[in-house]
């Protein structure tokens, strides 16, 4: 299958972008930081995720968030290939574009992962735009867990920036590159849907948070 074969090729020319980059995590000692908050839910930007699976901390366990798509194979490749599990499915913004997807399914699997002791990771932003902007399944499958998301950037100084919908950067060897969580958000279980629009504001904001404070790690 070509999106198979693409993936297995991204894959390595990831691995080859990590072995020669010169990581700065902030903070530094995350990992042990915010282990005893495990598991918990990582978020990031569409576009900006390619390089996530090498800052995972390895003790704990997580699957990753991958849309069905065409080119949702090709990154399930390439999460397979670093050791994480997977959950097919992507939310949308219309009823039918969340059954497409694969959303509802999605989101019990997603409920059933972190009650079993798995972390997640996922984009905030929904597939195809506006991007950089959070959607309420996010913070609703936090206040359905109980689990805190975790925003999270990861930005390296030498990029080819595209001008997809997503803004997404292709990562290149021999850079300086930088991983950067910021606060979490814990979404109590008895937040009201009202509420839960503030907290998506609170992850968005969060989120921009960090990857404003990666690529001035990575630019000065």
């Amino acid at each position: 299958m070509v999106q198979i074969a693409v993936g297995e090729t991204l894959a390595a020319y990831l691995a080859f972008v990590h072995m020669t980059s010169r990581l700065v995590r902030e903070p530094s000692d995350y990992e042990t930081r915010f282990l005893p908050m495990a598991p918990y839910i990582v978020a990031m930007w569409h576009g900006q995720h390619f390089m996530t699976p090498f800052v995972r901390p390895k003790s704990i366990p997580a699957k990753v968030m991958i849309s069905r798509s065409r080119d949702g194979e090709i990154n399930a490749t390439i999460a397979r290939r670093f050791g994480m599990g997977l959950i097919r499915a992507s939310g949308g913004r219309t009823a039918a574009q969340i059954k497409k997807r694969g959303g509802a399914r999605g989101f019990l699997e997603a409920v059933r992962t972190l009650e079993n002791g798995e972390s997640l990771a996922m984009t905030a932003d929904i597939p195809k735009g506006p991007a950089r902007r959070a959607g309420l399944g996010i913070v609703m499958l936090a206040r359905a867990s109980g689990r805190p998301v975790m925003p999270t950037a990861y930005a390296s100084r030498r990029r080819w920036d595209l001008k997809s919908w997503d803004r997404a950067s292709v990562n290149l060897p021999f850079s300086k590159a930088a991983f950067v969580v910021a606060d979490p958000v814990e979404v109590p279980m008895d937040a009201s849907d009202e509420a839960l629009e503030e907290y998506r504001l609170l992850v968005e904001a969060r989120l921009d948070e960090a990857t404003v404070r990666a690529y001035e790690i990575v630019d000065g």
